[in-house]
C-alpha cells in the first residue's frame, strides 16, 4: 500500500529531473519552497518536522535540489516532501507532493468501533505507529 499525499502521489516516484522540472515551475510562478519530513505519514498528520528554512531567496532549481538530497541522506527510511506557497494568497500551498517515502510501507488496518444507538465507527490504524517515534521505518 502506497501513501497517497499531495500531488503526483498515485504516480511512480518522480526522478530528480522531474522534481527538478517542478521546482524550476514553482520558482517560475514566484512561489518559495520547503522540505519537509515523517515518520508518521498519516493523513490527519499535518505536523512535518521541517528541513531548515523556507526558501525564500532561491531561484535556481538546484538549491532546492540540494536541500532535498541533504535531507534524504539525514533521513534515508523517512516520507520527504517538497511544499511551495502562493505567497500572494496567505502563504497558501500552491504545490505539494512526496519526493521520497521508504522502501517498505507498512500500510493501514481498519479498525471497528460499535457504539450505542448501533452506530459504527471506522479508524484507520498505521502499522508503523506499532514502534515506537524514531523506529518506525528501522
Amino acid at each position: 500500500m502506497r501513501i497517497t499525499q499531495g500531488t503526483f502521489s498515485y504516480l511512480p516516484d518522480l526522478t530528480d529531473d522531474e522534481i527538478t522540472a517542478q521546482v524550476a515551475y514553482a520558482l517560475g510562478n514566484g512561489w518559495p519552497c520547503s522540505v519537509e519530513f515523517t515518520d508518521d505519514p498519516h493523513p490527519r498528520n499535518v505536523y512535518w518536522e521541517m528541513w531548515g528554512l523556507p526558501m525564500f531567496d532561491l531561484v535556481d532549481p538546484a538549491g532546492v535540489l540540494q536541500e532535498i538530497n541533504d535531507c534524504r541522506r539525514a533521513y534515508p527510511a523517512h516520507y520527504i516532501r517538497l511544499n511551495a506557497y502562493d505567497a500572494g494568497v496567505h502563504q497558501t500551498m500552491a504545490l505539494s507532493f512526496l519526493v521520497q517515502r521508504p522502501a517498505e510501507e507498512p500500510g493501514f488496518r481498519l479498525d471497528r468501533e460499535e457504539h450505542g444507538d448501533r452506530r459504527i465507527r471506522y479508524r484507520l490504524h498505521p502499522y508503523v505507529l506499532d514502534r515506537p517515534a524514531g523506529q518506525r521505518y528501522t
